[in-house]
């Protein structure tokens, strides 16, 4: 079966989607324009902060293009659905409820100004996804738009990898990859590199795409994932995918015979590379170092022992940049705790367990497998990585789960032919009616 990742296009081609058995059917009904708002989305959440680029590039201008790609977006999402139909989406729900919480918790501009501009990106971005939810029918098309928009981000760091080595692989941060025409750190480019190999791998077994197209999108980005040393962004994709295929070991002869494969390789790898692979996964890091997480644990730390009212344990302190006494969190549930209180952990907790309860109902198939795929990685994302609380990739993620996981759309009623019109009697006087025909 033939698809492209990169380029567009169902498996088989447009004219036989949903023609052969077990096919998915084609989207016929989702605009051009709803992928050009969702690659916006994904633009929006890359971020202002990163590494030193080959050219120097302004914050303000980085910031420039990312929240106008953003304005750009919501913009875009209302000229394609001018009516305002949206579908129900718990998912979306629990943001919108978090959006009030988090705009309760920034009045007070304790954490400044910047608390309500960030409330106003998050309304924006919220906004746009209750737009796009009426796409939202469970099919693979967004899932394909994730994949060709981090495809191209990645595409972005090969290229300043190519261009200037050094500068992609700065001394700053140890040797490990940046993003060298675009300012990215080595946890952003791990994240983007994992999701799109774990949703890739998904699609190959699921047969939605062909062997090439899963080989050119894979490889480069395992190799720029290696390069990352984010062990975080590794072990997502190895629990999430085992997590994601074992959804599909009872149904499909493909993901029993990939995970058998997957387990004799580890065990191969595990003993014939073992110094190596604990050498790349401690990062030249001493034990005391590795066992405080890089210094995180001392940030949590001060941050859990910090005095705080009622107020800011219910609501937290308003919006901000995820980092406390001027070092950065690190961990999504502390940062919503900091930011968002009690209230925004509970709304984040309930995120999360309302998608994995409804992919768990679901009965198996492929759309539910990159749904747990995505639901997992989030969560085991989040211990060592901010971003649930506010407009992030992470919460990009776990919108696209939540359009797999949505229902179908209700299909149309089979047209059907116009009853032909009565054919009026015609009057019979009775003499007739008495003939007989001899």
């Amino acid at each position: 079966m033939g698809g492209d990742l990169t380029r567009g296009g169902l498996p088989g081609g447009p004219d036989t989607a949903g023609t052969r058995p077990g096919a998915e059917p084609r989207p016929a009904g989702t605009p051009r324009i709803v992928g050009i708002v969702w690659g916006l989305l994904v633009l929006n959440t890359l971020g202002s902060a990163g590494a030193k680029t080959i050219v120097p590039l302004p914050r303000s201008l980085i910031q420039m293009v990312t929240m106008g790609s953003l304005v750009a977006a919501f913009a875009l999402a209302l000229v394609v659905n001018q009516r305002l139909r949206i579908r129900p989406s718990a998912y979306v729900l629990l943001l919108t409820l978090l959006l009030v919480s988090s705009v309760i918790s920034s009045a007070s501009l304790e954490s400044g100004l910047g608390a309500l501009f960030r409330c106003f990106r998050l309304t924006l971005f919220i906004g746009t996804l209750w737009l796009l939810s009426r796409w939202w029918d469970g099919s693979l098309t967004f899932v394909r738009y994730h994949i060709r928009m981090y495809f191209a981000v990645l595409g972005s760091v090969a290229a300043g990898l190519v261009v200037s080595p050094g500068a992609a692989l700065p001394d700053l941060y140890g040797g490990r990859l940046v993003g060298a025409l675009w300012p990215l750190t080595p946890p952003q480019i791990g994240q983007y590199a994992a999701v799109i190999i774990g949703l890739t791998v998904l699609l190959f077994l699921g047969h939605r795409t062909d062997r090439t197209s899963a080989v050119a999108v894979i490889v480069p980005s395992f190799v720029l994932l290696a390069l990352t040393h984010t062990r975080t962004a590794t072990l997502g994709l190895f629990i999430g995918l085992a997590l994601a295929i074992c959804s599909l070991i009872l149904t499909s002869a493909a993901a029993r015979r990939f995970f058998t494969w997957a387990v004799l390789c580890a065990v191969v790898a595990g003993v014939g590379f073992a110094s190596a692979l604990q050498s790349w996964f401690l990062r030249g890091q001493s034990q005391e170092n590795f066992s405080s997480l890089t210094g995180r644990a001392k940030v949590w730390n001060a941050l859990l022992a910090a005095p705080r009212s009622t107020s800011e344990k219910l609501f937290g302190v308003g919006l901000g940049d995820k980092s406390f006494g001027g070092l950065p969190i690190d961990n999504s549930w502390l940062a919503v705790y900091n930011e968002q209180g009690l209230i925004g952990v509970t709304l984040v907790a309930a995120i999360i367990i309302v998608l994995g309860g409804v992919a768990l109902l679901r009965p198996p198939s492929l759309q539910r497998a990159c749904a747990i795929f995505l639901i997992s990685y989030c969560a085991i994302a989040s211990y060592t990585e901010a971003g649930l609380g506010d407009a992030s990739p992470y919460l990009l993620h776990l919108a696209l789960a939540a359009s797999l996981l949505a229902a179908p759309a209700g299909a149309a009623p089979l047209s059907t032919p116009e009853p032909t019109p009565e054919v009026p009697r015609r009057h019979i006087p009775r003499w007739a009616r008495r003939t007989e025909v001899i």
